[in-house]
């Protein structure tokens, strides 16, 4: 097996075209909105891997933040979002998280983690790592739950914690409280800085 399972552009290409979306919620996710509406600064730099439809990139550049970065490794997505986003605020790159170099201030992850084959999430976490400056945040949402085959791939904050914590000082990571219905109680709200 590929230590890469699903984490392709045919493969997500072909789930967008095909409308076959089901984690696509038509909107930015409750717990991403609560955070994003504390942020005071709205100059940070702001990454958003496995951008998808890119809800919270709209929601962010309607709030006033000037400088947000979106990858997402479907050219189909990505050239359909290139057409679409109009402002200078918002750039939109086609590629694979697993090789983009850049610094922020905050990561914010939604859905990009359960995509990737669970070998991957090692991988994954020193990435998001590596690509925060010194006091950077990587905030969001994981599965709190398992699911049968993927992705999506499940867990739990049991299972997360150790391995986040080997990059991360651990700020928050928690069931969320105000997950949306379908979500409710299968969920975990993190906040974490690199070590």
């Amino acid at each position: 097996m590929s230590d890469k399972p699903a984490l392709n552009d045919d493969y997500w290409s072909q789930r967008y075209l095909t409308e076959q979306t089901g984690w696509d919620i038509g909107y930015i996710s409750t717990p991403i909105k609560e955070y994003v509406d504390q942020l005071e600064n709205k100059n940070i730099s702001i990454l958003i891997p496995g951008c998808g439809n890119a809800y919270e990139a709209h929601y962010l550049w309607n709030q006033g933040f000037q400088n947000i970065t979106l990858i997402d490794i479907s050219s189909v997505l990505v050239e359909r979002l290139q057409k679409e986003v109009t402002s200078t605020s918002i750039q939109v790159l086609h590629g694979d998280f697993f090789d983009h170099r850049g610094q922020y201030d905050l990561l914010l992850e939604q859905t990009l983690f359960c995509a990737i084959a669970p070998g991957m999430r090692e991988k994954y976490i020193a990435q998001a790592a590596s690509l925060l400056k010194p006091g950077g945040k990587l905030v969001g949402v994981l599965f709190n739950c398992h699911f049968d085959g993927g992705p999506p791939f499940g867990g739990t904050i049991e299972e997360y914690r150790p391995m986040f914590s080997r990059h991360f000082n651990m700020l928050k990571m928690e069931p969320c409280y105000n997950s949306i219905e379908a979500r409710s109680n299968r969920e975990a709200f993190i906040i974490c800085t690199p070590l």
